[in-house]
């Protein structure tokens, strides 16, 4: 099972790393005002995807005859008819969402996105079947090659236009090439159909997966929204890339974890393996995520001193507590895969409700004046109480049994996040003691 994992972190890696590189490249070759721009391209993409979210990838990785090409046809039929829908969606949107932000000169742009709703739903079904077999390439090299496309396209596109308008070609240029690859490495030939038994099924097994995608918006870009309404597209483009820096990476790991376990736990549901496999999903999680915090709080301290003549001065506040709150978000990744594997496709939705009250305390927090800082801590606590209730519905619906390792592993991770954030403080702290104290010293030495 290492071998499979390695080669999906590494793609996975691969295809998010080329992304990361892209946005960091906008953001360097166009002004801070205008890469706030180009991250509403993103809360507007997300905005169409979670509207039509119905877990097609997953379905077919976990039914049991997810083999069957019916199947295959039917899901292939259901996601042309959702892509169609999410570009007339965005279409319409478009004008609306560009005054709500204030910036209606844009409005064109996100019309012409309406394109890639529609280019995504063209892809072909067999990079997520093939999954089934163990045999990821396709997927990895559908998600990796045209990433690292769009980042090719990203200076030629800056000589050309030289402002928010290059990351919207390299938006469509990912979608096309993307939509393109999925076919060239197909093994069936592409058929949409439209069934009504096994579209009934697609409904009935994706409800609690829409609704958790209308709560992942909200986590994820409703508070970019809020941002950008309340403080302007200069603070969205500094939070947009504090949030690149950590999320990133957390997708990665949330997204492998996802990937190489969930078929493996779906066809081991009724056999004695089930719970030790649960169990290395759960510690996984949870190390990947305290990886991620530590990490993500280093890079904060590292890059200060850096960028502080620059518009992304106020970046290394933001990174460290940005870190802990997707850490946490990974360790909760465990918990969801493991119900997902069972059918539970509801956990997600339950254990993210937290996370909106805590957003609605937010955007009231960012109403009074209190800034980003207050924004972010307010998620890391609305996480927390995630992580605590999807680990209770996980081990309550399945009747799984958490190690004393995996709780000392837990205890460890909460303590050693909250200790690297409080050691800036600290050091500060002792240096603001033993400097007096120096100057002290050698005023009595002189004297003497």
């Amino acid at each position: 099972m290492l071998r499979p994992a390695l080669l999906i972190l590494s793609g996975n890696a691969a295809a998010s790393g080329f992304l990361f590189v892209r946005n960091l490249a906008v953001a360097a070759l166009v002004p801070v005002a205008d890469y706030g721009i180009a991250a509403t391209f993103a809360l507007a993409m997300a905005a169409v995807e979670m509207a039509s979210s119905f877990g097609l990838q997953q379905q077919i990785v976990q039914a049991r005859d997810g083999d069957d090409p019916r199947l295959q046809d039917a899901l292939t039929g259901f996601q042309l008819l959702r892509g169609v829908l999410s570009a007339i969606a965005l279409f319409a949107l478009a004008g609306p969402l560009a005054m709500f932000l204030g910036i209606p000169e844009v409005t064109w742009a996100y019309r012409v996105l309406a394109l890639v709703p529609l280019l995504n739903a063209l892809q072909h079904f067999d990079i997520h079947r093939l999954n089934r077999n163990a045999r990821f390439g396709p997927l990895i090299a559908v998600n990796a090659v045209p990433a690292m496309l769009s980042l090719a396209v990203v200076w030629p596109l800056a000589i050309w236009v030289g402002d928010w308008r290059v990351m919207l070609g390299a938006i469509l240029f990912q979608a096309a090439t993307g939509a393109i690859l999925s076919h060239l490495v197909a093994e069936r030939p592409w058929r949409a159909a439209v069934d009504r038994v096994f579209w009934s099924r697609t409904l009935r097994f994706g409800w609690p997966i829409l609704l958790n995608a209308v709560i992942l918006f909200l986590v994820f870009q409703a508070d970019k929204l809020a941002v950008g309404r309340i403080l302007g597209m200069t603070s969205l483009g500094v939070f947009a890339m504090a949030i690149t820096l950590t999320l990133t990476p957390s997708l990665v790991a949330a997204k492998t974890i996802q990937t190489a376990l969930l078929p493996r736990l779906s066809g081991m549901v009724d056999t004695s393996g089930f719970a030790g496999l649960a169990g290395v999903a759960l510690t996984a999680s949870m190390v990947a995520g305290l990886a991620l915090a530590c990490a993500g709080i280093l890079l904060g301290w590292t890059i200060a001193p850096w960028i502080t003549a620059t518009g992304y001065a106020a970046l290394p506040q933001l990174i460290g507590p940005l870190a802990v709150m997707q850490g946490i978000r990974i360790a909760k990744s465990g918990s969801t895969v493991v119900a997902l594997s069972v059918g539970l496709t509801g956990n997600a939705a339950l254990s993210n409700l937290p996370r909106i009250a805590a957003l609605v305390a937010g955007v009231a927090a960012l109403y009074q004046g209190y800034g980003l800082p207050a924004l972010i801590w307010l998620g890391v606590a609305g996480e927390t109480a995630g992580f605590v209730l999807s680990t209770a519905l996980v081990t309550y619906r399945t009747g799984l049994r958490w190690s004393a390792d995996q709780i000392a592993l837990g205890a460890f991770g909460i303590v050693s996040a909250a200790a690297a954030l409080v050691m800036p403080f600290l050091l500060l702290a002792a240096l603001a003691a033993l400097v007096p104290l120096l100057f002290e010293l050698r005023s009595a030495r002189q004297t003497t």
